[in-house]
């Protein structure tokens, strides 16, 4: 068990350095779609260098006035 976690934790720390590389941690308007789009991106991990290049459309719901 303890390789399976270790495969695990390298497969999402390269997840985070696509995230990285794409500048998707950097400034900039913050909404669920970035947010989504960071964890996608995170949890797909070397499949980004595969040609992947996940993103997320969503909007939350505005207040009524």
């Amino acid at each position: 068990m303890r390789i399976v976690g270790v495969i695990i934790a390298i497969w999402l720390l390269i997840g985070v350095v696509a995230v990285a590389q794409r500048g998707y941690f950097g400034g900039g308007e913050q909404n669920c779609a970035k947010a989504g789009t960071i964890a996608v991106t995170v949890v797909a991990g070397p499949l980004n260098y595969a040609g992947a290049n996940p993103k997320v459309k969503c909007e939350l719901p505005q207040p009524s006035s």
